[in-house]
């Protein structure tokens, strides 16, 4: 059941943080008004020439509806996009600024366009003059449009944002009887102009409470599960991915959970101090993007002075920090317990075990070991907190150790990829490992080195975060193994063989390579976003220098250990984070369903209003 449990919330995560494929970066402001000046002459020339009016030759009539198109469309489209900002902004919008509320009306306006184009054509099929009907049609679709991304975007009100999704639409009818008036054809002036204006919005308030009835809908789940607003969750999101704005920590914190929770430690140190430190916290680097822990790999290793090495402990995502500013607990937790350690020389070497899919390597370190785990080649995400506990417990009693630092080395994914959950197999072969660990190991003198590397010439579209590539080699009784760290969220399947057998002949006996975790990198159309997609040799590449120069660094060192308790951590919590990525899930299934059935039939009436209705 467990697993069952695990694949469908991995799932549901997958859907989740793949919804961010939708935030794309818009054009800026002078090529959107370029696209609105183009479109809508192209728009008003094949009006004309379908409509053959004033058919004054070819070339004529595409310039005359090319400039009508211009007057009708462009200009009150470029209008709108100016005035739209600027009611918003008035309003205390977010999200809206000119290059956005631009796009919006080029967008809107190559709609109507085609409504127009379609109603040209169907007017010369069937000989009956649809144009001004289909236009309204056009106008109400584009309303509905502009009020939805108003009212789901800005964090307006609804009234507010349907009172400004009719700027567009009434400033084009405008200008359509305006030039009509002044050049075109003025029969329609008068009573029938009353009745068109009056069915257009009859029409419009049919399609908007549509609208309105779709959102309350699916709104519905996070106000009852989770006491938030879906239109302000998915505001404060856009916001973060388009400006980096960290308001939406401000949501979290009303469905946050205070938890405890451990970080362990590896404390290297020379005679001039420490040189360097090997974190593990039991804390995830989540949810996405800046916000909450995203960035903890980067932000808390920048927190000490000498080289660190943050490493990803067992955790899920309902260990989420829920603001940047929880990472503090997590620095003052480390630097309580750096004050405590105890230094030796005393280190044995690195020793494989394995029991099924479970590998781990070992390494002691004067009274704590280090034990990094992985299922690779077998693909599998996050360790939970809870088998992490039982995995240190039992290795401290196995091995008779004051700590027992556990990595997941998080170095094998695939979309498919589920947790390990209390009552998953994977637990038992955790277990049955580290009971194969011989805790009587030789100890001898210990050598360090350590190297970073930014991967300045790699960034998020290859999986990698700020701190790029860290390793630590460490030498013990002329073993040399290399602790390699990559600022990802996980790692390609098959990658981490393609690194080890490629540093083969390096001289080096040992090496693991690891991940992070951060979530920084999942900003982008794949939602999960592990490094070794792309650029695999150049990575490699990097991998071998770095340990190249780590090797270079190499020197004598003190070693030491700790554990230390993180109280009061702000979260997602085990019960909010599932709560959270399940509702967000069925509403998006849900809305597959309702969303169509609700909006078609919608549009039905308001179609059959239109072009059949009267007043």
């Amino acid at each position: 059941m467990a697993n069952i449990y695990s694949g469908e919330k991995m799932s549901s995560m997958s859907s989740v943080a793949g919804l961010s494929k939708y935030i794309k970066t818009l054009p800026k402001t002078r090529f959107t008004i370029i696209g609105i000046v183009i479109l809508s002459f192209l728009i008003g020339s094949v009006y004309y020439l379908i409509d053959f009016i004033p058919n004054q030759g070819l070339i004529l009539d595409f310039i005359y509806g090319g400039l009508f198109g211009f007057m009708v469309l462009g200009v009150s489209s470029i209008m709108s996009g100016a005035l739209n900002q600027q009611v918003i902004k008035s309003l205390h919008g977010i999200n809206m600024k000119i290059k956005h509320s631009m796009f919006l009306s080029c967008i809107s306006m190559f709609i109507l366009g085609v409504f127009i184009i379609l109603g040209c054509i169907i007017s010369r099929i069937i000989n009956i003059d649809i144009f001004i009907n289909s236009a309204l049609f056009g106008c109400v679709i584009i309303y509905g449009f502009n009020t939805l991304v108003f009212w789901a975007t800005s964090k307006v009100r609804f009234t507010a944002a349907a009172i400004t999704g009719f700027i567009q639409p009434i400033l084009i009818l405008a200008m359509y009887v305006l030039i009509s008036f002044l050049f075109v054809d003025t029969s329609f002036m008068g009573p029938v102009l009353l009745q068109v204006m009056l069915k257009a919005l009859i029409a419009s308030i049919i399609f908007v409470l549509a609208i309105y009835a779709f959102i309350t809908i699916i709104a519905s789940p996070f106000k009852k599960n989770l006491g938030i607003g879906v239109l302000d969750l998915l505001s404060l999101f856009i916001a973060h991915m388009n400006e980096g704005s960290n308001s939406l920590e401000g949501l979290f914190e009303n469905m946050s959970e205070a938890i405890d929770t451990i970080v362990t430690f590896v404390s290297f140190k020379t005679e001039n101090g420490i040189k360097a430190l090997f974190i593990s916290p039991s804390v995830h680097p989540g949810p996405l993007g800046d916000l909450g822990g995203s960035n903890m790999p980067t932000l808390l290793a920048n927190k000490f002075d000498h080289f660190t090495m943050v490493a990803h402990g067992p955790s899920t995502h309902d260990f989420n920090p829920i603001a940047v500013s929880e990472i503090d607990k997590v620095e003052d937790a480390i630097k309580n317990g750096l004050a405590k350690v105890e230094y030796s020389q005393d280190a044995s070497r690195f020793i494989r075990y394995n029991s099924e899919k479970a590998n781990i390597g070992v390494q002691f370190f004067n009274e704590g070991m280090v034990i990094l785990s992985t299922f690779a080649p077998e693909a599998v995400d996050d360790i939970e907190f809870g088998v992490g506990l039982t995995m240190m417990a039992q290795s401290r009693n196995k091995c008779h150790v004051k700590d027992s630092i556990i990595v997941d080395c998080h170095n094998s994914f695939t979309p498919e990829s589920g947790e390990v959950l209390p009552g998953n197999a994977e637990v038992f072969q955790l277990i049955d490992v580290i009971d194969k660990i011989d805790p009587d190991q030789t100890k001898h003198e210990i050598k360090v080195g350590c190297h970073a590397n930014n991967l300045n010439d790699m960034d998020k579209q290859e999986g990698i975060g700020e701190s790029g590539l860290k390793i630590i080699v460490i030498e013990v009784d002329n073993q040399r193994t290399a602790y390699v760290l990559f600022d990802s969220n996980n790692m390609e399947r098959g990658f981490r063989q393609e690194i080890m057998d490629a540093v083969s002949d390096l001289e080096i006996d040992e090496i693991e390579v690891m991940t992070t975790d951060t979530h920084t990198v999942n900003t982008l159309s794949r939602g999960y976003n592990p490094v070794g997609i792309s650029k695999r040799e150049e990575l490699i590449e990097h991998v071998k220098i770095s340990i190249k120069e780590a090797i270079e660094d190499l020197e004598k060192v003190e070693v030491g250990t700790g554990t230390e308790k993180i109280r009061n951590l702000n979260t997602f919590g085990p019960k909010n984070s599932t709560e959270l990525i399940s509702t967000i899930s069925s509403v998006v299934a849900v809305s597959k369903i309702i969303a169509p059935v609700l909006l078609i039939t919608a549009l039905l009436i308001v179609f059959i209003w239109i072009f059949f209705g009267g007043l």
